[in-house]
C-alpha cells in the first residue's frame, strides 16, 4: 500500500497533542462530566478550546470548564465510543427552546376521536 503524504491525507494518522485545553463540562451525579457535541454530519465529538476566551465566545460565560491535555480528553471519551476531538470550533447551534405545553385534551375531542372509525393501514 502506498504511503500517503500529509498534504494528500485530510486526517493524518499521527496525532499531535494540542496542549492543555479548556474542556466544557456539565454537572453530574458524581461530579463533572465532559460535554460531548455533534459534528455537522452528526458524529459525536469531544471539544476543547485553546483559550478561555475562545470557549466563552463560543459557549457563553456561564459554561463550566476544566483544563485537560488532549491525550487525557481522548482517553476520557474513548470508552464512550467518541474518537474525535474538535479543537476551537467556530460556532455551535443555539440551545433548544423549551417546547410549549401541549393543549389539554377535553372530553369533546376525546369523544370525537373514540367515535371515529378506525383506519386500517396496509
Amino acid at each position: 500500500m502506498e504511503e500517503l503524504l500529509y498534504g494528500e491525507d485530510p486526517e493524518p494518522s499521527d496525532r499531535f497533542p494540542a496542549g492543555p485545553l479548556y474542556v466544557p463540562v456539565r454537572p453530574g451525579p458524581s461530579g463533572c462530566a465532559a460535554r460531548l457535541f455533534r459534528t455537522p454530519l452528526g458524529d459525536r465529538t469531544a471539544v476543547g478550546f485553546t483559550s478561555e476566551r475562545r470557549l466563552v465566545v463560543t459557549l457563553g460565560a456561564g459554561q463550566a470548564w476544566i483544563r485537560l491535555a488532549e491525550p487525557a480528553l481522548r482517553a476520557l471519551t474513548a470508552p464512550l465510543g467518541v474518537t474525535s476531538v474538535t479543537i476551537d470550533p467556530l460556532f455551535t447551534a443555539p440551545a433548544p427552546a423549551p417546547a410549549p405545553a401541549p393543549a389539554p385534551v377535553g372530553p369533546v375531542v376525546l369523544e370525537a376521536a373514540l367515535a371515529a372509525p378506525a383506519q386500517r393501514i396496509g
